[in-house]
């Protein structure tokens, strides 16, 4: 029986199992909005497109599955690339679906027409334009597949709309599960040899551990053979951080307690990690620490990346194999100790400040402190990020979700929305400084015409205060950082969100709480001191491993 394409491709998306398509709707697309009121997949509707390209990415990392997004030609779709390129840098699986002008004006100037493929084609794994209804099947099965490979990414299928209305007589192709492949004997044996030989091995966890489910295996080798791990900003939680043997995050593009750990060792086992998340000139910056490259994937080649083995394939089974192959051992970690103890000093010494505006320390302390182990924070791109990333410390893999490919600003909203909808039953906070969350904030609507009780923390400094802390580093003056703000209490309560502003140094923990037992969209405008970056960097300046 024949269906429009439009039907057809949205019966292709039901086989893939989509839930969700967050987007914006326009003319080009208006056959497959209409198709979508036939459909049990629910559309998302978000007030920008490339919010609706941070939520499917945020689906995509959480579950594991691509998450849809929909934009209309011109405006919408250039509006989409900043979170699909997002996307496919984090290796978040992602399937973005453009309308398009028809074929019969792709050949001559037109209105608000760009060739999409080739300004998608930078940020994607793979995309292409549908200029036959016949292949939607095709073209469907193909996106998902590729979206959702090792190393994930983002999928882009450009539809025109003269193609969406034709009638066509096809149907969807059956899904079936990808082929895993394991690392042979010999080669587990000789990566266990490599590490039995090592003094002072040290594993750095990149977030393929997560994304291939593979956090259980990690523990079981490390406890096993009494390995440190650092994380990255994105595999945070790979061990927990009670763990003796967690040496916390790394990714600071200077000195950190952690570059100790890096210096100590003289072989770096890099678990499901990609170079986007930390280059190795930070942590190798002589390319003289051999590395035992473990992935999906052979590394990509970089002269601080010297790969003397690889064992590459699923890395669940393929960790698992390696515990088997190697004996129990008891190492000198007494290094691991000191490195580990400097760095949480530098948060317990800040509990108990009550300095107003709240010092960066104290904020992340108060958060980690009414978050249970399960709940999720997400946070955008600025200087709390950095804060975030090396004083939140994670239990579990996906509770910490930082952006550090592409690393836009503005993902923190919108990812909280489309975590509350994928975990309902946890906590979800977003951090955000008062810039990013500028970029994003029309979205709190979104929150609130969907019911989901997220909670903003919004670190307030009234500027671009990562670029002020990194001018003040090189030039020791500031340029053309600062701006002004609107009253944030009124704005979140216009959209319709609880709203709490913090004018004490420690009213902070008390206020977290309430937003999280109310259940309701709730903002909290909390002043930040960021007199302590500088002073920051002064400290870790001064730091002797």
């Amino acid at each position: 029986m024949k269906v429009k394409a439009a039907q057809l491709l949205i019966k292709c998306l039901e086989q893939e199992g989509v839930e969700y398509i967050f987007g914006v709707p326009g003319e080009e697309n208006l056959d497959i909005m209409d198709a979508l009121l036939d459909s049990e997949i629910e559309f998302i509707v978000t007030r920008h497109e490339a919010n609706a390209a941070f939520m499917a990415g945020t689906y995509g990392r959480l579950t594991g599955k691509p998450g849809v997004c929909l934009a209309t030609l011109g405006p919408g779709a250039t509006n989409l690339l900043t979170g699909v390129a997002n996307a496919n840098m984090d290796h978040s699986p992602i399937v973005a679906i453009t309308g398009q002008a028809g074929l019969d004006r792709q050949h001559k100037i037109s209105h608000q027409y760009y060739d999409l493929v080739s300004v998608y084609e930078p940020v994607t794994k793979w995309n292409t334009q549908v200029k036959k209804a016949e292949i939607i099947p095709e073209v469907v099965r193909k996106a998902f597949e590729v979206a959702k490979g090792e190393k994930p990414g983002a999928a882009h299928i450009d539809l025109p709309e003269d193609i969406a209305a034709q009638d066509v007589d096809a149907t969807p192709i059956e899904v079936r599960k990808p082929t895993k492949f394991e690392a042979g004997e010999r080669v587990i044996k000789e990566a266990a040899t490599m590490i039995e030989k090592a003094k002072h091995p040290l594993i750095l966890a990149g977030m393929g551990v997560e994304r291939g489910h593979a956090e259980g295996s990690l523990r079981k080798l490390v406890e096993k053979v009494d390995i440190p791990v650092v994380h990255t900003f994105m595999g945070k939680g790979a061990i927990s951080w009670r763990n003796d043997l967690s040496l916390l995050t790394a990714g600071l593009s200077g000195k950190d307690y952690i570059s100790c750990g890096f210096e100590e060792a003289d072989l770096i086992i890099a678990v499901g990690f990609d170079m986007a998340e930390y280059p190795p000139k930070n942590w190798n910056p002589g390319g003289q620490t051999p590395v035992l490259h473990v992935d999906t994937r052979e590394a990509e080649t970089d002269a601080h990346y010297p790969v003397e083995h690889s064992v590459i394939g699923d890395l669940a089974e393929n960790l698992k194999q390696l515990e088997s192959a190697m004996s129990a051992a008891k190492r000198n970690n007494d290094w691991v100790s000191h490195v580990r103890e400097q760095a949480l000093q530098e948060s317990d010494a800040f509990s108990g400040d009550e300095s107003f505006p709240v010092k960066p320390q104290k904020i992340i302390s108060d958060l980690r402190s009414v978050m249970r182990e399960e709940d999720i924070v997400i946070s955008d791109v600025g200087a709390h990020k950095m804060w975030m990333a090396r004083m939140y410390h994670a239990y579990e893999p996906n509770t910490c979700l930082i952006s550090n490919g592409l690393a836009s600003m503005g993902i923190a909203v919108p990812g909280a929305i489309a975590a509350k909808m994928v975990h309902p039953e946890k906590n979800v906070v977003a951090v955000c400084g008062d810039g990013a969350f500028q970029m994003s904030s029309a979205d709190l609507e979104t929150a609130v015409r969907l019911k989901l009780p997220i909670v903003i923390l919004l670190w307030r400094d009234e500027g671009y205060g990562l670029i002020e802390w990194k001018q003040l580093n090189e030039f020791k003056r500031a340029s053309n950082v600062k701006f002004g703000n609107p009253d944030f209490i009124q704005l979140a309560k216009s959209y319709g969100f609880e709203a709490i502003g913090i004018r004490e140094g420690g009213q902070l923990k008390d206020a977290l709480q309430e937003a999280i037992d109310l259940n309701k969209p709730v903002l909290i405008d909390c002043p930040v001191d960021y007199s302590e970056n500088t002073k920051l960097t002064e400290r870790l300046g001064k730091l002797l491993c």
